[in-house]
């Protein structure tokens, strides 16, 4: 009997585990080569795992809702069907060891003990894993404070990413000092509550795990980060008028669309060259400089969410390089293709705001980066025009840049210096290349 065995498989750098959403496959079910046996989720990407021969669905050992680290074994394929012992299919690939930042107390998975007096459920009914009960245990949580959490995990389950925030955000709170001296304690700010509004002419809708993990993540980056936005103008008249003669040939010739994203792109790649600092992240004390520049291009998906699938190195492609890398990542994020290597490692993220007509607008920085550059929508306007002979009034094509950065390591002399460089390399496009 040929027997093969199905890892959960390193996704990418920083995720250790993944939740199975969904089995598409059960024990005794036939299956192709590459047949998906079942989908997973992490907190970056929706992905699935295919069976690696045509065979037999042996073993399958976990269910759905649950969540396995890299390295464990979740299913097993025999070639004729053959039933697998219990003791054989429990087995476990060794992991290499797992470089850990986040926990700052010992991380212990345990069978539920039946004595325990934390609860398995919440009260709203959601799965409490062992794991979680044993985070919330060490750091003094009680059952009515995980009643308060809405999990990001499927059926609103409360993941571990879920408590080890709910933790960071409570010793946060009890850091914070009032900035006014005051024998008043300062009043503490909570969402407004809301009815229930039985019986009245409203449609609720819940959220799905993506747009909870967007809403988590752009709150999170507002209280890390000082947001300080800029603006400026652009006339980017030469490119509109180079890229309306240009893009049927490129199409022919390279077999791609030419948009104005990897023009962007390229300027700002360009920018951060000359400015460097604005690639970096903060980690403490300490400020980490990139030397390689990966962009992420924010883009919208037909259900309404948001992805950033990430261009790497993005400095060493010319403009054909980075159309054929902007197509297909754009392409593969609306059919929900992209890998989750794809949608990590960004230093820099570029979002489009143009695309749905809006001017500009003061874009969220995309954590742990310090900068992200909004790009408005290209609109014809009168404009002064210098000239040798006098200046003049023209119809220019004007577009508004808006940089949000993070003024705990940049300030505005290089942020407004690093965006005047993306606006000069933009007004300054060669349009004489030919591609």
């Amino acid at each position: 009997m040929a027997k093969y065995e199905i890892f959960l498989p390193a996704m990418g750098e920083g995720i250790i585990e993944a939740t199975i959403t969904k089995l598409l496959k059960k024990e005794g079910d036939s299956v192709e080569e590459e047949d998906s046996i079942m989908e997973i989720a992490t907190d970056k990407v929706d992905s699935e795992i295919p069976a690696p021969i045509s065979g037999i669905i042996a073993k399958i050992l976990f269910e759905e809702g649950d969540v396995p680290k890299v390295g464990d074994l979740v299913a097993i394929v025999t070639t004729d069907g053959e039933n697998i012992d219990d003791a054989d299919a429990s087995q476990k690939k060794e992991e290499a060891p797992i470089e850990r930042k986040e926990p700052q107390f010992t991380l212990i998975t345990e069978a539920p003990e039946k004595s325990d007096a934390m609860k398995t459920k919440t009260e709203n009914g959601n799965f409490i894993s062992p794991l979680v009960r044993t985070i919330a245990k060490s750091e003094n949580i009680t059952n009515e404070e995980l009643n308060t959490l809405v999990g990001s995990g499927e059926s609103n389950r409360i993941t571990k990413k879920d408590i080890l925030q709910y933790i960071e955000d409570r010793k946060t709170t009890k850091v914070i000092e009032p900035a006014v001296v005051s024998s008043t304690p300062a009043p503490q700010i909570s969402p407004p509550a809301h009815n229930s509004y039985t019986g009245q002419n409203v449609e609720i809708i819940e959220m799905d795990r993506m747009r909870k993990l967007i809403s988590n993540h752009m709150t999170n980056s507002l209280q890390v980060s000082a947001h300080v936005t800029s603006f400026i103008d652009v006339d980017v008249t030469p490119i509109v008028q180079w890229r309306d003669k240009v893009k049927n040939n490129f199409l022919k010739k390279h077999n791609q669309k030419l948009t104005y994203t990897p023009i962007f792109v390229e300027a700002v790649t360009k920018a951060i060259q000359d400015y460097p600092l604005i690639n970096v992240s903060v980690d403490g004390d300490r400020i980490i400089r990139k030397n390689f520049v990966n962009i992420g291009m924010a883009t919208a998906l037909p259900n309404g969410n948001l992805i950033v699938p990430v261009i790497k190195d993005a400095n060493e492609k010319n403009l054909i390089g980075l159309s054929k890398s902007v197509n297909d990542l754009a392409n593969r994020a609306r059919m929900n293709q992209l890998k989750p290597d794809d949608i990590q490692g960004s230093t820099f993220t570029i979002t489009n705001l143009g695309a749905f007509g809006s001017t500009t607008g003061t874009p969220i920085i995309n954590q742990p980066e310090v900068a992200i550059l909004a790009v408005g929508a290209i609109k014809k306007k009168p404009a002064v025009i210098e000239t040798p002979l006098g200046d003049t009034i023209g119809i220019r094509h004007i577009m508004v840049l808006s940089l949000s950065y993070d003024h705990r390591v940049v300030d505005g002399g290089l942020g407004g210096m690093f965006l005047k460089r993306v606006a000069e390399n933009l007004e300054n496009f060669d349009t004489t290349q030919l591609l």
